[in-house]
């Protein structure tokens, strides 16, 4: 059992920046994928971005360019950094694990991430 937990959303301006944690309650060294993915209200849960257990990343369109994800073995922390923030961005972000490569099997609670001015 791995249990997740986000941090480090919040408020900003169009075009701010926020970065957001994930702390696994166990090693992610083996973990084949840690990622995000991301609900707005009123639409389905979208996926953002994901590392590797190489260090390998994919983004999704809307958001390669923009964001950074990464990963710290050691630290257990999957990190999302957030540029050049829009308010379509606004959701709850939900860290995600899929240990072996056949779909998410751990989903952290979320965290908030309101983009406005």
């Amino acid at each position: 059992q791995v249990q997740l937990v986000e941090s480090g959303g919040g408020l900003v301006q169009p075009g701010g920046s926020l970065r957001l944690s994930c702390a696994a309650s166990t090693s992610i060294f083996s973990i084949r994928y840690m990622g995000w993915y991301r609900q707005a209200p009123g639409k389905e849960r979208e996926w953002v971005a994901l590392v590797t257990s190489s260090g390998s990343t994919m983004y999704a369109a809307s958001v390669k360019g923009r964001f950074t994800i990464s990963r710290d073995n050691a630290k257990s922390t999957v990190d999302l950094q957030m540029i050049s923030l829009k308010p379509e961005d606004a959701a709850v972000y939900y860290c995600y694990a899929d240990p072996q490569g056949y779909g998410v099997k751990y989903w952290g609670k979320g965290t908030t991430v309101t983009v406005s001015s």
